[in-house]
């Protein structure tokens, strides 16, 4: 049964949603497809963030969730699932509505992705365990992991519940509390999957909400000395802030930031399956992903053949009302974020870049919506290939040798992701091998596993997500030894004396 969308949206605090505040700061959620505004969200101050990490930290030390058995918390991680799949219809509009990703490309997104989430950890334990060693007749040593505490998790607005529910997920699944904030811009979905969480049985205070801007209730978070860990994605800037506060209190903090990410197509490389691969790697959901293949580097044989058939497709995807079924990319998500990203279509004369197609604003929808766009650039070093735009805007760069394109590839304070695009096995172990990223990719689009590693290097961040990865994070070892028998001591200090 779907929901109608409140007037105001409140912070998920103990189980419940709060009323609203008299005199409090709110915040318009527009829906980025009309310019219209949807609904007012109520911003959280540091006092009720208090509020919110205080209830986790009473779950926490009630042990209504860590003390759980983990098939009993496996169980209701499968009723998240279940839960999730028959709202997905609603949760997927919500999604559409707020952020204005097509609806058509909403259930592979997102929905699909949150129910992996769960569903992954929920196998996981009842399938993981831990070190035990025996090398004598003196010990048997085993590994025990507690929780950490009251996880503070911060998610972006270009993935709202797929990205936040990637961190709810191994946060409780290691018997953790938490408090996430997610972003001012796009909070429809998570706010609504709160109440599926407690319908699932999650008990109250072990998961909470706060709504608000990073400076204020993401900084309230992160500074909050009852919070145990950061977990954050999102900008660079934002990230380095949230480091240092975290550093301050000495906190574990996992950061996944932006990206630049090389597309390399060689003259081996099926060229229509790799324009399938880079329209999708640059377009999918407006741009608006940190692992976007943004540069594409194309060997100068095969570069007029490729760039003729990506224009071509470029400029015949359908823009539109993401609710459209036929939709095929739809706005920006806000308004500045839009005027960003269309500074990088004008370039500046003798700067070195040239708009092969799109590079304009679409007046004729009365949301935030552009073009699908193509630079091409003389060299590497022009801002369009070096920054983040985080848009539907593909910057083509012509290479002639192979070690050249690992070398431009490299030329990049980002390392997220790599896409490369070739038949030949010296080419796909020197990019493996070669190139200075997080995740590679090899005749293919973007794919996740959460047995792997994610993460980045250089600027595009600190620490990894995957299994073993978050297995650490959002747990503690303990290293214990139990003597078998009775165990000679080196020293028997102050034996004389008694004597």
């Amino acid at each position: 049964m779907s929901h109608s969308i409140p007037e105001r949206l409140t912070s998920y605090i103990d189980g419940a949603y709060l009323p609203a505040r008299a005199n409090a700061h709110c915040l318009p959620v527009i829906n980025p497809a009309t310019a219209g505004v949807i609904a007012q969200l109520q911003e959280a101050d540091a006092r009720e963030v208090d509020q919110a990490v205080q209830a986790a930290a009473r779950s926490f030390a009630a042990g209504s969730w860590r003390a759980l058995p983990l098939q009993a918390r496996a169980e209701v991680f499968r009723r998240i699932c279940e839960l999730t799949q028959a709202h997905a219809d609603e949760l997927c509009r919500l999604e559409c509505i707020d952020l204005g990703i097509p609806i058509s490309q909403a259930r592979g997104m997102v929905t699909a992705r949150v129910i992996r989430n769960f569903s992954f950890y929920a196998d996981h334990l009842s399938q993981g365990a831990e070190r035990a060693v025996r090398q004598d007749d003196l010990y048997q040593r085993y590994v025990h992991r507690d929780p950490v505490g009251v996880c503070g998790l911060i998610s972006p607005w270009n993935a709202p519940l797929m990205l936040a529910t990637s961190k709810i997920a191994p946060a409780l699944a290691f018997g953790n509390s938490c408090v996430i904030k997610t972003s001012e811009y796009t909070p429809l979905a998570l706010h609504r999957f709160m109440s599926l969480l407690s319908e699932a049985g999650v008990p109250p205070g072990v998961v909470n909400l706060v709504n608000g801007r990073g400076e204020v209730t993401g900084a309230a978070l992160v500074a909050h000395e009852a919070v145990a860990l950061v977990s954050f994605t999102g900008g660079g800037a934002a990230g380095r802030q949230i480091a240092a506060a975290a550093g301050a209190g000495l906190k574990k903090c996992d950061l996944e930031l932006g990206g630049k990410s090389a597309c390399i197509v060689t003259d081996s490389a099926d060229l229509e399956a790799a324009v399938d691969g880079a329209l999708l790697g640059i377009f999918g959901n407006s741009g608006q992903m940190c692992f976007a293949g943004s540069r594409l580097l194309l060997q100068r044989s095969i570069a007029d053949d490729f760039l003729e058939r990506f224009v071509a497709r470029a400029g015949a995807i359908r823009v539109g009302d993401p609710l459209d079924p036929a939709t095929e990319m739809g706005p920006l998500a806000y308004e500045a974020h839009l005027e960003r990203v269309m500074d990088y279509c004008r370039p500046v004369p003798g700067e070195g870049v040239s708009v092969l197609a799109g590079g304009q604003r679409r007046d004729d929808l009365p949301g935030y919506f552009m073009n699908p766009t193509v630079l091409l650039a003389d060299h590497a070093d022009v801002r369009a290939c070096q920054e983040e735009i985080f848009g539907p805007v593909a910057t083509v760069l012509r290479y002639d040798c192979f070690e050249e394109a690992l070398a431009i590839a490299n030329r990049s304070r980002y390392g997220l992701a790599g896409y490369l695009w070739s038949q030949r096995l010296d080419e796909t172990m020197a990019a493996a091998q070669g190139l200075r990223t997080g995740a590679l990719m090899v005749n293919s689009p973007m794919v996740f596993d959460l047995r792997m590693p994610f993460g980045g290097a250089g600027e595009s961040g600190v620490g990894r997500e995957g299994i073993e990865s978050l297995h650490n994070f959002y747990s503690e070892e303990k290293a214990v030894a139990i003597a078998l028998r009775a165990v000679p001591m080196p020293l028997r200090l102050g034996a004389g004396a008694a004597a």
